[in-house]
């Protein structure tokens, strides 16, 4: 097995698996549409449905259409629409599996205000740490407010066995490591982690998780064609992922900031990240590709007309496609 990330590469020539990000998926379609050394493609984790994700999809299709009638793809989540998806791959066979699950028992907390977010987070481990024995998995909606919920647990007196480790994208291989390991015999952690923990990872001795209810998430406002993060509340589905993280390897306990009631009210499932993002890197990569046309795709959802339009104009203005929505020389060095 082997893994290829942005600026790091581990693999071997007897490599048969190799692990890459959605985005380098996309740039090795780019560069080799025919993907002559691969069998198979996997897209993991799919109801994330993020935008990488939707384009090397239809890209993957693209080319199994066109040139690659033998290359296989398997498409994988524990929360997906599958009847749709199963249409859309032409009817592809359904494979259902129950994995093992210990029971997780849930706490309704008070929603926290604006305000009262890291204090009513300390409350909450706080308690947390009196009911369970384990280790505690946090989710904040992200660095900040990990980095505030850190101070504030420094200035009360926690059991002297317990370790704060912050869990996050921007923390080196090596500080992701050390929350992710196997606390040592006699000692339990408390990780605070952003969505990064929210179901690629299982982390040894996590007994318990306290879930904000809140993520960070890129929405992009057309009037000023600028992207912002928007701290929003979760799904129901992100929500009972973040729950089965307490129930990985034993039974556990999920602690919910926010009253029984309103879990009804969180939508079933997050926006597909096509509906919200700035389009304009995807319309280039769609260039790049020889597609002008926002349904020139197999997608399974298309890029919204007017969003697609408007990233179409800037390309033009920055010179990156012409009149006809072509890639130029210079869109393509862009793209590079």
């Amino acid at each position: 097995m082997g893994y290829t990330v942005r600026l790091e590469r581990k693999v071997a020539s007897r490599t048969r698996i190799e692990v890459v990000t959605e985005g380098i998926l996309t740039r090795r379609l780019q560069q080799d549409p025919e993907l002559a050394d691969t069998g198979l493609v996997i897209f993991d984790e799919f109801h994330e449905r993020s935008l990488d994700g939707d384009l090397g999809l239809a890209l993957t299709l693209d080319v199994q259409r066109g040139l690659r009638p033998d290359l296989k793809i398997l498409v994988m989540s524990a929360t997906l629409d599958a009847e749709t998806l199963c249409a859309h791959l032409g009817n592809a066979p359904l494979i259902q599996t129950t994995g093992r699950m210990f029971p997780v028992g849930v706490t309704h907390l008070e929603r926290p205000t604006r305000f009262s977010l890291i204090d009513d987070t300390v409350k909450a481990i706080t308690r947390a740490l009196r009911e369970v024995k384990g280790s505690l998995l946090v989710f904040l909606p992200g660095e900040g407010e990990i980095r505030r919920t850190v101070e504030a647990l420094g200035k009360i007196n926690l059991p002297a066995n317990t370790d704060v480790r912050p869990l996050y994208g921007a923390l080196s291989f090596a500080d992701q490591d050390e929350a992710i390991r196997k606390p040592d015999a006699g000692r339990r952690k408390i990780v605070l982690a952003t969505t990064i923990a929210e179901t690629s990872l299982t982390i040894e001795g996590i007994e318990a998780v306290i879930d904000t209810g809140l993520k960070r998430a890129p929405r992009f406002d057309p009037a000023s064609g600028m992207t912002a993060l928007e701290t929003i509340r979760v799904s129901q589905a992100s929500a009972e992922q973040r729950k089965g993280r307490a129930g990985r390897l034993g039974p556990g306990h999920c602690y919910r900031l926010w009253p029984e009631a309103e879990t009804k009210a969180l939508a079933a499932h997050d926006a597909p990240e096509i509906r919200v993002a700035d389009l304009a890197p995807l319309a280039l990569d769609m260039a790049n590709w020889g597609v002008t046309a926002r349904d020139g795709l197999p997608w399974l959802e298309a890029p919204p007309q007017a969003p697609f339009a408007q990233a179409q104009d800037l390309l033009r203005q920055l010179g990156a496609v012409d009149a006809t929505h072509a890639i130029t020389a210079h869109g393509r060095a862009m793209v590079r």
